[in-house]
């Protein structure tokens, strides 16, 4: 390397280390002024915001005052720009000759951004003939263009338009100003937009096009225009959204009838395997949902592995459940297993969704219109048991529902599952006892060296013997730490229920160090009265489906204190508290 081609890297070098010496010597100079206003700053920024002309041109002659920021980063000419009188703008303008028209605000903001946003076409006007670019951004990447277009200001959008804005100048997440036209329902703009290069074709990050964004807000004027100029009714968004599935979630049937009139299949389904019909559902669009039921096939519903039961079910929405109900969907119909995978408690059944979701009223719907109860592989009535929700789970027994069933998937045990979620609760725990469920399997168990009790239930019988003995035990499941504090209340509770059951060993040693063990020591001492096992044969020929069955109790000849009896009213914690 030559010494003339070093000298001149080294003035290359000097040269611009001076020119940030100098960018930086400027910036440090704008901060210190920003902190001291002058008077006549304080003058200029009084001016603009009373609007006076006259004082503002008056002060012209400080023109070092009009290059002073306020705390927040704004110029005199950021706040001029949200004014509606274009006179002070220009004013203000013409004493800042020194400032560049893209300063930003603390916020990012232009005063270009500021005016679109704030529709003031006039000063938009002045600002472009100034030198305003139309096509620089803020800080959330939004152009003034999509900014006037979401202030709803037709006359804004034209004059960013004349000055050399670009209509499909893409914004944050491919966000165009057509799709904000969409989005804000503006049939005027949107023509205006159309006019000067907009595409009704445009996609966001997400894929949908202007033509979903209408539909999606419920804006028929605007779906129209947009048809009309060649939107695909049809498009989908890359989770395979259609544009009518958004039209059936705003619940526009205005927008539904007019993409079915021009071709838009109302069985295409998502990636999510979701149709427009389940979107009407869910959100509880009575209307739209009565429109798509015709034109929706069985086959699509079918691949899709979603009833629209389930959808309404889900959303809570009775009317919509009434309707398809009435139009013969199957409230038994179960979930595909491509969606049920997804779910980790297994369901199965829209009851299941309604039970879940605590919908008393939806519930009973479903039940009324035999929804079988014990469909699911985790049983509803353990769902509602494990949320303390008594009126569902009264419901449930009342329609059916298996009081003594077992969830093996989390533990294998003696006794039906109920038990296991409402240890705490009193009022449930006898409500499940009163409608049938098993006290005596909780004192089953090998620990004395011989088996005691008699094996019962629909999944084993009294030979199978080795079955039984893999099983968790009561006494085994209550005996752990952190239970054993409860084994008194549970067993005194259980022992209400059953005839005379031996203890085991291991249970006893638990029980003898807690204040219920006296009365429960004088019950397994003592014969139980005649009175209590007339009643417990009595339930047992009659059957839990009869007992658990107001209709069935209504029926039966028997005097009320009798009815009273056989159901433990006497017992009944719940029914107590609510008639208080």
């Amino acid at each position: 390397m030559d010494t003339g081609q070093l000298d001149e890297e080294r003035m290359m070098e000097f040269a611009v280390r001076q020119s940030l010496q100098e960018v930086c010597a400027s910036g440090h100079q704008r901060a210190d002024t920003s902190g001291t206003a002058s008077d006549e700053h304080l003058q200029i920024l009084a001016a603009i915001d009373r609007g006076d002309v006259s004082a503002l041109r008056a002060l012209c002659a400080h023109a070092s005052a009009f290059e002073v920021a306020d705390p927040a980063g704004r110029f005199p000419f950021h706040r001029a720009a949200v004014q509606p009188d274009a006179r002070l703008l220009d004013a203000v303008l013409l004493a800042s000759h020194e400032l560049s028209m893209e300063e930003v605000t603390g916020e990012g903001e232009t005063a270009l951004t500021l005016a679109a946003h704030a529709g003031c076409a006039r000063n938009v006007e002045v600002l472009v003939r100034h030198g305003a670019s139309p096509h620089n951004t803020n800080r959330m990447n939004e152009s003034p263009l999509l900014l006037a277009v979401r202030a709803g200001s037709y006359d804004t959008v034209l004059a960013l338009i004349l000055g050399g804005a670009f209509v499909e100048q893409v914004c944050r997440a491919k966000w165009t100003a057509t799709h904000e036209a969409a989005r804000a329902g503006c049939a005027d703009i949107m023509m205006l937009l159309l006019r000067h290069g907009g595409k009704v074709e445009a996609r966001d990050v997400h894929g949908v096009t202007p033509l979903g964004i209408a539909a999606e807000f419920g804006h028929a004027d605007v779906l129209e225009i947009l048809i009309e100029h060649g939107g695909d009714v049809n498009a989908q968004a890359t989770n395979g959204d259609t544009v009518l599935y958004d039209a059936a979630g705003s619940g526009n049937l205005d927008c539904v009838e007019l993409l079915l009139q021009r071709g838009a299949s109302p069985n295409v389904a998502s990636l999510a395997f979701q149709l427009p019909i389940h979107r009407a559902a869910y959100q509880g669009h009575y209307l739209v949902l009565k429109t798509l039921i015709p034109l929706t096939t069985k086959r699509a519903i079918r691949l899709s592995g979603m009833s629209p039961v389930h959808s309404a079910a889900d959303g809570g929405h009775a009317s919509c459940l009434e309707l398809l109900i009435q139009k013969g969907f199957d409230v038994n119909s179960p979930l595909g297993a491509h969606i049920s995978d997804n779910y980790d408690d297994m369901r199965k059944t829209a009851l299941f969704f309604t039970v879940s979701n605590g919908d008393v009223t939806c519930t009973q719907q479903l039940l009324e219109a035999g929804a079988g109860p014990d469909l699911d592989p985790l049983r509803c009535l353990l769902v509602a048991v494990r949320a303390g929700h008594y009126e569902l789970v009264r419901l449930l027994l009342a329609y059916g529902a298996n009081v003594n069933c077992f969830f093996t998937v989390v533990s294998d045990t003696m006794f039906p599952t109920a038990l296991q979620y409402c240890l705490k609760d009193q009022s449930m725990l006898r409500m499940l006892l009163s409608n049938g469920y098993h006290g005596d399997s909780c004192f089953q168990c090998y620990h004395d060296q011989h088996y005691t009790g008699h094996v019962w239930g629909q999944n084993f019988s009294i030979q199978d013997t080795d079955n039984c003995s893999s099983k968790v035990m009561f006494c085994d499941f209550i005996c752990v730490f952190w239970l054993r504090h409860m084994a008194g209340p549970v067993v005194r509770t259980i022992m209400d229920y059953v005839r005379h059951v031996p203890i085991c060993s291991k249970l006893t040693k638990i029980l003898e160090r807690q204040k219920e063990w006296p009365e429960i020591c004088h019950i397994l001492c003592n014969p139980r009265s005649l009175q209590h096992l007339c009643r417990l044969v009595i339930r047992e020929k009659m059957t839990l489906q009869r007992l658990n069955s107001p209709q069935v109790m209504n029926t039966v000849p028997f005097p009320p204190a009798l009815k009273n009896y056989l159901t433990y009213k006497e017992l009944d914690m719940y029914d107590s508290v609510t008639e208080a």
